[in-house]
């Protein structure tokens, strides 16, 4: 008799056990900064999700922003553990949480480029150097937090006419993604606008663009652009190695389907030091506490 009560005393306390396991196990959340549609975004992000969970064993979750700022605020509040930055937003992000790695990067990401595009009625052709042209025309940037939409355009267009972008164009405005400022070029609602060349080729493949209406007059020089960074305190919450494995997953995203969404080819190695231009370029033109 006091062997089987000592049975089942063993077989609740297992049962208890695993049920305070099941209650602490903590979700593993993650967020991308709002580049682009946001319908698309939900199903690219949402496929991810399930993939990270099936390759790290544990509960894996998108959550939406509604900014880039939202973003960053979203990792340095722990509302988030993981996040697809833009280079300047993941230099942002891990200045604010100490420890926090840039752990891969698209293989495009390493080389990045942003085209300037113009409606067509401004007679702009595409030039090897930045047109002088563009001055005194209607411009528009991305959002006031992208690499590709702001950061870097900004830099390249104060170089070429040593001046603020407010004062080399009639009007300055922001768009918000890269979707957005085609779609306000194209209409004719800006007459110039800065796009990063990854959404541009997606938005062509899938036929929004009339090339009859707005083209690319020309193309910056490389710079290192998006990145997957993940929160310093990862391994501590979910165990000794997490920040490896979800690193390992990432690389060995293979799937065409997952890939063409981003769009990239793959995903490669990244470290914080491979984004030092980035954050040389926001420290120079102020844009890095904005």
């Amino acid at each position: 008799m006091i062997r089987e009560m000592f049975k089942k005393f063993l077989l609740s306390a297992v049962v208890l056990l695993g049920t305070a396991v099941a209650a602490h196990a903590e979700t593993f959340v993650f967020t991308a900064i709002p580049d682009e549609d946001e319908t698309r975004l939900k199903t690219r992000f949402e496929k991810v999700a399930t993939y990270l969970s099936d390759k790290l064993g544990v509960e894996v979750k998108y959550i939406p922003v509604k900014s880039y700022a939202a973003a960053v605020t979203a990792f340095r509040n722990d509302q988030v553990q993981l996040a697809w930055f833009g280079g300047l937003s993941g230099v942002r992000a891990r200045k604010l949480v100490p420890g926090s790695q840039a752990i891969a990067q698209g293989e495009e990401d390493k080389a990045f480029e942003t085209f300037f595009i113009a409606h067509n009625s401004t007679g702009l052709k595409p030039a090897a150097s930045l047109p002088k042209e563009i001055a005194g025309k209607t411009f528009t940037f991305g959002s006031k937090g992208s690499t590709s939409g702001r950061l870097m355009p900004e830099y390249f267009i104060r170089q070429a006419f040593q001046d603020a972008p407010e004062k080399v164009f009639s009007r300055v405005g922001f768009s918000g993604d890269h979707s957005r400022t085609i779609a306000l070029v194209q209409s004719g609602a800006f007459e110039v606008g800065a796009v990063n060349f990854k959404v541009w080729e997606n938005e062509m493949k899938a036929g929004k663009i009339d090339p009859a209406k707005v083209s690319v007059i020309w193309k910056t020089p490389a710079y290192p652009d998006y990145n997957w960074s993940i929160r310093g305190d990862a391994d501590k919450r979910f165990g000794a190695g997490f920040t490896e494995k979800v690193k390992t997953a990432l690389l060995e995203m293979k799937d065409p389907d997952l890939l063409s969404s981003f769009p990239r080819a793959s995903f490669i190695p990244a470290s914080n030091s491979d984004y030092q231009p980035i954050l040389d370029v926001g420290q120079k033109i102020g844009l890095l506490d904005e």
